[in-house]
């Protein structure tokens, strides 16, 4: 199917935003080889900066907020710059091309996690008659690892409309952010507000009998990981998973290439900003061979909850989702794959002005209201 006219100029924008960043990048590294190039030649990641140019004891002083931006390499400026931007254009995305969400009771909650980085989580709680619990899903957004959050304009209002129209507790987890966290930290995060979820769902209103999981792009490779994690581990009963234009495979040997030629950009293109993620991500490139870095690669995918899929025709993920069903399917599990024609990976953001995002929310909140089953 042709591509919705709804996404021509943001095709042409995002056409030459790549071949912008990969010109860029080919810049960098020519300037890098560059013999008569000012200054020192010592990467910036080689550079000893914070704890590694401290002698072994040493204490630093405590920094002010201006300082502590001062000390800041070029690297994390520019990340902090980008998601600057990334949160600027994603507030102006909801005002003109999405959709608000309706006001709802919300609860704020630290969960500890063993080992590592503490997480927030977000309840927003359904509106209920009487004291009945009801269900709850664990939720986990996109932003290829990088950029995202629960308080991100589009997520916020995404996770209202569902919890109201599903009527189920949406429980957001804003997981940690790479580089300057990497795998495994988001698994543990999620793992951690799985157990807390189900450990305090009496306190929350939350039946514990009827708790899913879902995610979007990163968020559902951090979704459908935590299955894998949950089966391996504390085995807690979950009811369904959703994932939506999910990436499952970091080594990159599902990718489907085909949905990015079809609008004129280069397999190098594609390929190039899947490995950034996998690079940012990752601590190591070996890792993406993980399970759960890569829940595709599982030995198994026996035992885990069922699955509802959501694809688009000019995704080139749209391979991984449709690979991942297929595996569910071969190993026992009720799943089923859904490809929406003549959209591309950000559909569900467009509600206001998109039919096929309106029925995309739609069919995301009849997969959540399996959970009243």
């Amino acid at each position: 199917m042709p591509l919705d006219p709804f996404f021509a100029e943001r095709l042409r924008v995002h056409r030459k935003y790549m071949f912008d960043q990969a010109l860029s990048s080919a810049r960098a590294r020519m300037t890098a080889l560059w013999p008569f190039s000012r200054g020192t030649m010592l990467p910036a990641a080689a550079k000893p900066t914070g704890a590694a140019a401290k002698p072994a004891g040493a204490v630093a002083p405590e920094k002010s907020a201006p300082e502590k931006s001062a000390a800041l390499g070029p690297r994390a400026k520019a990340r902090a710059r980008h998601r600057r931007a990334a949160l600027a254009w994603d507030r102006t995305e909801l005002s003109t091309v999405g959709s608000p969400g309706p006001e709802v009771r919300i609860t704020e909650h630290q969960v500890d996690v063993p080992g590592h980085p503490s997480v927030r989580v977000r309840i927003y709680h359904p509106p209920v008659v009487g004291d009945a619990p009801v269900p709850a899903v664990l939720a986990f957004f996109g932003g290829a690892f990088r950029i995202g959050g629960i308080d991100y304009p589009t997520t916020d209002a995404a996770y209202r409309r569902r919890c109201v129209d599903a009527h189920v507790a949406i429980a957001a987890v804003d997981y940690a952010l790479a580089p300057e966290h990497r795998y495994p930290v988001q698994i543990e995060q999620a793992a951690a507000a799985l157990d807390w979820l189900i450990a305090s769902a009496g306190g929350l209103g939350v039946d514990p009998s009827r708790i899913g999981v879902m995610g979007i792009s990163a968020g559902g490779s951090l979704a459908a990981a935590l299955t894998i994690v949950n089966r391996d581990r504390a085995n807690h009963p979950l009811v369904v998973q959703v994932l939506e234009v999910p990436v499952v495979d970091l080594t990159g040997a599902h990718l489907d290439l085909g949905a990015m030629r079809a609008l004129g950009i280069p397999r190098f293109l594609t390929v190039r900003e899947l490995r950034s993620v996998a690079r940012t991500y990752l601590a190591r490139p070996q890792d993406a061979r993980e399970p759960y870095a890569s829940p595709l690669r599982a030995p198994s995918h026996a035992g885990l909850p069922p699955a509802v899929i959501l694809t688009a025709e000019y995704d080139p993920l749209r391979g991984d989702g449709e690979a991942y069903g297929a595996a569910l399917r071969a190993a026992g599990v009720d799943a089923s794959v859904v490809r929406y024609m003549g959209v591309t990976h950000d559909t569900p953001i467009f509600t206001g002005v998109l039919p096929a995002a309106r029925r995309w929310h739609d069919d995301v909140v009849a997969a959540l209201r399996r959970l009243h089953a």
